[in-house]
């Protein structure tokens, strides 16, 4: 047995400094336990991967192959049992993992006969999103088990996004090595470090040039280490030779023991300029950054000075967009969206070495479901599967039913949408959430819910829409993922309270955190998409609803054309029906914790009489913030 070194315990006593929890500083998942403390009804059934209903309009052109093609990922999220509800545009999406590894395997038989390179790219953000990776039970890591299936996929590069750096366990079991991890199940047992965690099954390819672990070394020293490699050079099948680096965008949320280097910095390194002086056939850049207005060019612009000539291939993410841009023309970026409900295709044909003729590339953005991997692979329903498919789908599904994902609060009625309608209407996610589920959830066995209040809420901090139909577990994690507690401020006079939300709704205001994550270039290019289309010619075009993007790459990206969806404005702050009241009525202000800075500045600026203070601040109640839709679903929903 292997005994403890100064090593393993200092080790240990660095992990006890660190909560074992969901990713992501306000995720939490122990919504199940609380609902059945509450005599919540639930069923056992597994959430499945159902195939869609509705018939799905196929492709309406093959893929351009070329000398070098690409497969690319990126902000999937957990998003691995594809979406299974039946409004539209859910059912475009509705392949799971186990699909996508069928469309790869025979891709990859496809490039052999065309012989061919092929490579399948990450570009970040597999954690925190769905019951897949937040519905672990106590004791758990976000992602760990969802995780298990990406690394059964023949990834080349994957790239490290900032969802990996909420939490240092998380970091850490994206990080940690053989010896590590039986340390560590020695020492502490913690059952997940059972398998090799994930970067070093890629076997040097898991790139994250930009972001650090601080660890214990064998000597027992603090040491900041690369989570994965800091770049990696490799050849293809053909034997084209790549030089790979793994960028991460100037992230400041990453949680202690970890570093993220500002790119800027990154690219004044030395072992930066010593990875790029050689030449290669082409530049891979894979990142968790946005392929338009960030760094990449802070990357791009020194490897071109280097090598005027060279193709520079750049995978990018985190704004959760289908995006395209060249910054010359032996050079293409691209950005596959999000969740699982785009699979991105790039492909190259190459000419001499030295060329310095345009580069023909050709770029698409798929919707990840049977119909479009069957059309592009070539296979019928007969075919298609594989059993590495067969095994992903049944792995996944009883990690779900070990999860207990398919736990039913209810039934809901209609789709409610955050943005697809008015934030008026009886259909907006974020008027249901602030003016009805949240004052019935935080009413429960509160005793001051017979006191006048006002509550406020980040509509930012719904990360989906609400299908008709079955509520589970799963769908409550998706869509309000985060755990901040409801605090409150006693005895505030109404017409005051009354002046928060618009505070915090004014960009000018400081001091207010927003829980957007990186989705705020989402939101601008669906209500372009739905301004451009106009609502005559959508309705006239008789065309399901889906992605209409416009890039900034020639020709259609779309793989599938459909009409967008509706867009409109929501305020980033809401509150809940003010009480009939005098405006000197004092009343209870609840809020989030999250804003607890901004609310006192706000108070503190709109009047001189009372200087409030932290001290003033106080739990409302011990209901969080993902525990709210599903309280309210039992109460209304059954």
């Amino acid at each position: 047995m292997l005994l403890p070194t100064t090593y393993t315990l200092a080790l240990l006593q660095l992990l006890r400094s660190f909560p074992v929890v969901s990713a992501c500083p306000d995720h939490d998942s122990n919504d199940h336990e609380h609902a059945l403390n509450h005599g919540h009804s639930h069923t056992h059934a597994a959430a499945r991967r159902a195939e869609p209903s509705i018939l799905l309009a196929p492709p309406t052109r093959p893929l351009e192959w070329g000398d070098i093609n690409f497969i690319h990922t990126t902000d999937s999220h957990g998003w691995l049992l594809g979406h299974q509800k039946a409004s539209f545009p859910e059912p475009n999406y509705s392949g799971d993992f186990g699909d996508f590894a069928s469309f790869v395997a025979h891709m990859k038989e496809l490039a052999l006969e065309r012989d061919v390179d092929l490579l399948l790219i990450d570009s970040g953000d597999l954690h925190d999103g769905t019951g897949l990776t937040d519905g672990f039970p106590p004791g758990g890591i976000d992602a760990h088990d969802a995780n298990q299936f990406i690394k059964k996929l023949p990834y080349d590069v994957m790239a490290i996004g900032n969802h990996e750096l909420y939490l240092y366990p998380n970091a850490l079991d994206m990080y940690v090595h053989s010896d590590t991890q039986q340390t560590l199940k020695i020492l502490i047992d913690i059952a997940v470090y059972r398998h090799q965690n994930f970067a070093p099954s890629l076997k040097g390819r898991y790139l994250t040039s930009n972001v650090n672990i601080t660890l214990l070394n064998d000597a027992g020293q603090v040491v900041s280490v690369p989570i994965g490699e800091r770049f990696v050079k490799f050849k293809t099948r053909k034997g084209r030779k790549v030089t790979s680096l793994g960028v991460l965008f100037d992230f400041t949320s990453n949680d202690r023991n970890t570093t993220v280097q500002k790119v800027v910095d990154m690219v004044q390194e030395s072992w930066f300029h010593e990875a790029i002086q050689e030449e290669p056939d082409f530049f891979l850049l894979v990142g968790h950054m946005p392929v338009s207005r960030d760094d990449w060019p802070l990357v791009f612009n020194p490897i071109r000075a280097l090598h005027p000539t060279t193709p520079i291939l750049i995978f990018g993410g985190h704004t959760h967009i289908r995006d395209c841009l060249q910054f010359d023309g032996r050079s293409m970026s691209l950005e596959s969206g999000r969740y699982m409900e785009t699979v991105g295709w790039l492909s190259a044909k190459l000419d001499k070495k030295g060329s310095t003729k345009n580069i023909t590339f050709s770029r698409r953005y798929l919707d990840p479901n049977r119909v479009t991997y069957e059309f592009h692979t070539r296979k019928t329903e007969h075919n298609f599967d594989t059993p590495l498919r067969k095994s992903i789908t049944k792995g996944l599904n009883a990690l779900a039913q070990r999860f207990d994902l398919s736990f039913l609060f209810g039934t809901a009625p209609h789709d409610f949408t955050i943005s697809r309608s008015p934030y008026t209407s009886e259909t907006s996610l974020p008027r249901l959430f602030i003016e009805q589920a949240v004052p019935v959830a935080l009413a429960i066995n509160n005793t001051r819910a017979s006191i006048p209040n006002l509550i406020i809420s980040n509509t930012g901090s719904l990360r989906f829409d609400i299908y008709a139909g079955e509520f589970t577990k799963n769908d409550q994690l998706t869509i309000s993922p985060f755990t901040n507690g409801f605090v409150y401020i006693p005895n505030v006079p109404l017409g005051l309270a009354n002046r928060v939300v618009p505070a915090l709704n004014d960009p000018e205001q400081a001091n207010v955190k927003r829980h957007y994550h990186g989705t705020l270039e989402y939101k601008r290019r669906l209500d372009e998409a739905f301004r451009r289309y106009g609502v005559e010619r959508r309705e006239a075009a008789n065309l399901t609803l889906g992605y209409v993007t416009s890039d900034s790459c020639p020709g259609i990206g779309d793989d599938i054309i459909h009409a967008p969806l509706p867009s409109f404005d929501v305020p980033d702050y809401v509150s809940s029906v003010p009480p009939q009241l005098a405006d000197d009525a004092p009343i209870d202000l609840v809020f989030r914790d999250f804003d607890e800075p901004a609310v006192l500045q706000i108070l503190n600026s709109a009047q001189t009489t009372t200087e409030y203070t932290p001290d003033d601040v106080f739990s409302y109640s011990p209901v969080l913030a993902t525990q709210v839709l599903g309280l309210y679903a039992q109460a209304a929903w059954n």
